[in-house]
C-alpha cells in the first residue's frame, strides 16, 4: 500500500510538473488577436503596430482576426467565450466601455474577462470642414446656439465612443449639435471633407494628417492635457471645465487566464512602448503609451463603464436612434 501510495504521489508531482513547464513555456503556436472592428480604422491601425512586435518578442505569429459587427461586441464575445489559454486575445477600444452603457450585453465587460494591459490613449480631435466660421470651442458654442440646428456631427455609429464623447459636450456646454451616424469612420471623414457634416470628434490617427495638410480644421482635443502631437492645439477643458473624453486600446483576455500568460503579456507590452520606432509612430498618430498593471487597467475599465453610463442615461440614447 506504501509503495502505491508512494508511485501516486510520484506521479502527480511529475504531472504538476509537467503542466508547470508547459506553462512556462507558452507561446508554443500562433496566437489569435481579435480586432472587434473592420481593418483601416484606429484601432486596426494599434493592432497591427503591436503585433509585429509582440510577434518578434513571442517568437510566435501574432495574427490579426478583424471581427466587425454591433459596434464591437460581436468579436468581442467572440474573444470572451474563448478557452482562457493565452491564444484568444482581444484588442478593445473606448468603445468595449461605452457598449455596457448601451447595450444589454451577454457578457460582464468587467467580470467576464481579464485584463492585461493599456496600449495607449488618446484624446479625440475637435474637427470642422474649414467652410465652417469657427476657430475655438467658444466660438463652437456661440455659433451652435446661434444658429441651431445648423451644425451636424458625424460619429462611427450609434453608441461609439466619439458618439457619445460628443454628447457629452453637449451635455456640458449647452449646445445642440446633431447627429448623423455611420456605420464606420473612414465614410464620415470623406463627407467631412466634402461638407456634407460640418464636423466631428476625430480619432487622432485618422484625422491629423488632414489637419496638417489644411484640408480640415482642428480646434481642440478632448483629452485633459494637450497632445503632443498637436501642443498648438487647446483642451476642450480649458473652455469647459471638467469635460474629458479619451480613447483608449487596450488587451484583454477571456475569464480566468493563469497570471504567469498575464504577467508575460504585460512584460511585453511595457517593453515594446519603450522601443524608439513604437514610441515614435504613436507620438505621431497623437497617442500616448500607456503603462502600468492589469489592476490599475480594471479600476480605469469600471470607471470608464460607470460615466458612459451617465452619458446614455442623461441623453437617452437607444441603440440604433
Amino acid at each position: 500500500m506504501r509503495t502505491y501510495s508512494l508511485i501516486t504521489a510520484i506521479l502527480g508531482l511529475l504531472l504538476a510538473a509537467g503542466g508547470v513547464h508547459a506553462q512556462q513555456k507558452y507561446p508554443t503556436k500562433s496566437i489569435r488577436l481579435i480586432v472587434p472592428f473592420v481593418p483601416g480604422g484606429a484601432s486596426d491601425i494599434v493592432a497591427r503596430i503591436m503585433t509585429q512586435k509582440l510577434g518578434e518578442g513571442f517568437g510566435v505569429p501574432v495574427v490579426v482576426d478583424n471581427r466587425p459587427g454591433g459596434g464591437g461586441t460581436i468579436g468581442t464575445e467572440t474573444a470572451v467565450r474563448a478557452s482562457p489559454d493565452g491564444y484568444t486575445m482581444i484588442l478593445a477600444g473606448g468603445s468595449y466601455a461605452s457598449n455596457a452603457a448601451l447595450y444589454r450585453l451577454p457578457y460582464d465587460p468587467v467580470n467576464d474577462v481579464t485584463p492585461i494591459g493599456l496600449i495607449g490613449e488618446t484624446g479625440y480631435l475637435v474637427t470642422l470642414n474649414p467652410s465652417v466660421p469657427v476657430k475655438s470651442i467658444r466660438e463652437l458654442i456661440a455659433y451652435d446656439k446661434a444658429n441651431p440646428g445648423k451644425l451636424n456631427y458625424a460619429s462611427g455609429g450609434t453608441g461609439s465612443s466619439n458618439h457619445l464623447a460628443t454628447e457629452l459636450f453637449n451635455q456640458m456646454a449647452g449646445t445642440r449639435l446633431t447627429h448623423v451616424p455611420y456605420k464606420g469612420t473612414a465614410q464620415s471623414v470623406s463627407d467631412l471633407l466634402g461638407g456634407q457634416i460640418q464636423l466631428i470628434f476625430g480619432t487622432l490617427p485618422l484625422v491629423i494628417p488632414q489637419v496638417k495638410s489644411n484640408r480640415l480644421r482642428g480646434i481642440a482635443v478632448t483629452a485633459a492635457k494637450r497632445s503632443n502631437a498637436l501642443p498648438d492645439i487647446p483642451t476642450v477643458g480649458e473652455s469647459v471645465p471638467g469635460y474629458e473624453a479619451v480613447q483608449w486600446y487596450a488587451f484583454l483576455g477571456p475569464k480566468a487566464l493563469p497570471r504567469n500568460i498575464v504577467a508575460r503579456w504585460n512584460n511585453e507590452i511595457n517593453r515594446i512602448l519603450h522601443l524608439s520606432d513604437v514610441k515614435e509612430r504613436m507620438a505621431g498618430d497623437g497617442i500616448e503609451p500607456g503603462d502600468g498593471t492589469p489592476e490599475r487597467f480594471r479600476e480605469m475599465l469600471k470607471s470608464d463603464v460607470a460615466k458612459w453610463q451617465k452619458v446614455v442615461k442623461t441623453a437617452n440614447i437607444k441603440p440604433g436612434s
